[in-house]
């Protein structure tokens, strides 16, 4: 039996920030925030629309989950730096 995969996402919200969660499944997980139904940081209309724009996998629960608290506790310009160094573009984020 195959062990269950685990990922951490970030979203780039239209307010120019980011969320960052922990899922089984992305494309389910990013649907259920498109449709507001997600995290409450999410719900709120002004953050529409999201863009999915990193994902990583991970072998246990424990490190998507520590990838995430990880990543929420770092200041935004670390954020930022950690995105660039995984290949996200964020100027062309910003230009769309």
């Amino acid at each position: 039996m195959a062990s269950e995969k685990y990922y951490i996402y970030v979203l780039y919200c239209a307010d120019n920030s980011f969320y960052c969660g922990f899922t089984n499944n992305v494309k389910r997980r990013f649907h259920t925030h498109q449709t507001y139904q997600g995290a409450k940081y999410t719900r709120v209309k002004k953050r529409h629309p999201l863009k999915l724009i990193y994902s990583e996998e991970f072998e246990s629960k424990h490190d998507a989950l520590s990838a995430e608290y990880y990543f929420k506790h770092q200041t935004r310009r670390q954020k930022e730096k950690f995105l660039l160094d995984h290949g996200v573009d964020l100027l062309k984020l910003r230009r769309n």
